[in-house]
């Protein structure tokens, strides 16, 4: 029973985040800024968790005591982890597909598993035919990857031509992106899921030293949204762009900021503390699959094999 639960919510997990793609690439579409969205995201999530820490975890004074020294980590989890990875996210989302996001994230088993071995918490033993099998897996999702970023295949036109998620209006959105932009998406969105792994791998270390999932998960939302506040005020200047352009930007916001941001990590942290951090990893193909479906009717994305399609919505002059 308790594996049901651990497999229930790890699939939970999977739809939660394809509909983080979807969602936040249809805010993009719309005009918002990157670094401002994820701003909202954490501060959204911050102030839906800190009531819930408080009246659970702090007035019932059943939080473990926090010292400086593991504040600054939890502080140090939050940068990498959710305010510097996502901002690159975002960014390379931007640039390219909701699916190819979700496609991408399916390295997230790859690098958590060689930082796990890094870490000694995983084993690799070449000489068993389990070790050859992990071995070759690592090298197929690299490939995928480069596929994914470099070769230009074959497409299959989604069959929904009039998608909910309408973005015409949008000029950034109104073009077919430029093989360059693509390339540039995807080696952002790489970047921010291998930093991310690192991430995923520390948490379960860091329950260790602070075992309240729930405050551990306020805190580096907290923290996240401080962060994310500083970086969208230097790199966005243009004020009028810290507006909302519409109900997919703010139902973007409010999905990713408490669905994802605050429920999801909370149920992440869970699952890693039942299972480990390699487990959750390997059930990343799942959110491909669901994306693939829902943004075909949705954002009306073509799906391809490689980088050669971009949204019907984008190539429409």
């Amino acid at each position: 029973m308790s594996n049901g639960k651990v497999y229930a919510t790890v699939l939970l997990i999977r739809l939660i985040y394809a509909g983080m793609h979807i969602l936040t690439k249809a805010a993009f579409n719309q005009g918002m800024s990157t670094t401002v969205f994820v701003f909202y995201r954490h501060a959204v999530a911050a102030i839906f968790l800190v009531p819930f820490a408080f009246f659970l975890e702090i007035r019932k004074r059943q939080a473990p005591p926090l010292n400086f020294k593991l504040s600054l980590k939890i502080f140090v989890h939050a940068f990498y982890g959710m305010a510097g990875t996502i901002n690159l996210y975002s960014i390379g989302l931007n640039y390219a597909s909701a699916t190819s996001s979700s496609a991408i994230f399916n390295i997230v088993p790859v690098v958590a598993f060689i930082l796990a071995v890094m870490l000694r918490m995983e084993t690799l033993n070449l000489r068993t035919v389990h070790g050859v099998a992990k071995a070759s897996g690592i090298f197929l999702c690299v490939g995928g990857v480069i596929v994914l970023a470099l070769y230009q295949g074959p497409e299959l036109k989604s069959l929904n031509h009039h998608q909910l998620l309408n973005h015409h209006a949008s000029a950034a959105a109104a073009h077919a992106q430029s093989k360059k932009d693509w390339t540039l998406g995807i080696f952002l969105m790489t970047t921010s899921v291998v930093i991310w792994s690192l991430w995923t791998v520390q948490q379960g270390p860091l329950l260790l030293e602070y075992p309240s999932k729930l405050l551990n998960t306020t805190l580096q939302c907290v923290f996240a949204s401080v962060q994310s506040f500083v970086i969208a005020l230097v790199l966005e200047r243009d004020f009028s762009r810290w507006k909302l352009a519409g109900g997919v930007s703010l139902a973007s916001v409010l999905f990713t900021g408490i669905v994802v941001a605050a429920i999801s990590y909370y149920l992440q942290i869970w699952v890693i503390e039942k299972k480990g951090p390699v487990f959750l990893s390997m059930s990343m193909p799942l959110s491909l699959i669901f994306t693939m479906a829902i943004a075909s009717f949705l954002l009306g994305e073509d799906v391809s094999l490689g980088s050669g399609t971009v949204s019907r919505s984008q190539a429409i002059p």
